[in-house]
This record gives structure tokens, C-alpha cells and sequence, in this order.
């Protein structure tokens, strides 16, 4: 999936076991939970920490998890605040 990112937008996306957090042509990959089967909102940004609604296979109804980027992007020798700073939103990305 191609996305054509707004200098200011990130997209995430749940894919094969993965969360997949893309921004411009940077496109971050790291385990899921093996019952994810996608995620359904995104409610904050806060310059790395994310909280979303996400569904998985056992339950009817979505449930909020948080996702932490920074310790991600620093494990990938990858500069957080600079990576991050740009961004002011994320949005589901849809297939």
C-alpha cells in the first residue's frame, strides 16, 4: 500500500502481525498482539504516545491500547523528537 503522506500526518495500520506506523516514506514495523486484527481509531497523539481503540479477534467491541513510539524509534538508532517533532496527527490507514 502506497500512502501520500501530508507533511503533518502519520498512519497506522495493523498488517500480518505487525503495527505498522508509516510517516513520509519511513514505514516502522514491530509485533503486534497475535489476536490484533486491526485498529479502529486513534484517539491522541502526544508526540510519540498514541492511544487508539483496536479489535481483536475475542472481543465484539474495540479496546483502547497505547503504543509508546519512542523507545521504538531509539532501538532503530532512529532520533525521536526529530522524527516526531513534524507530525501533528495520525489517521487509520485503510486498504
Amino acid at each position: 500500500m502506497t500512502i501520500t503522506t501530508p507533511n503533518d500526518t502519520a498512519y497506522l495500520s495493523a498488517e500480518n502481525g505487525f503495527t505498522v506506523f508509516q510517516y513520509g516514506k519511513l514505514r516502522i514495523r514491530f509485533r503486534a498482539p497475535y489476536s490484533l486484527e486491526r485498529y479502529t481509531d486513534v484517539k491522541q497523539w502526544d508526540n510519540g504516545y498514541l492511544v487508539v481503540d483496536a479489535q481483536y479477534k475475542q472481543n465484539t467491541v474495540p479496546e483502547e491500547e497505547y503504543i509508546d513510539l519512542e523507545p521504538i524509534l531509539n532501538d532503530l538508532y532512529i532520533n525521536a523528537n526529530s522524527f516526531m517533532q513534524p507530525i501533528k496527527k495520525v489517521k487509520i490507514a485503510h486498504d
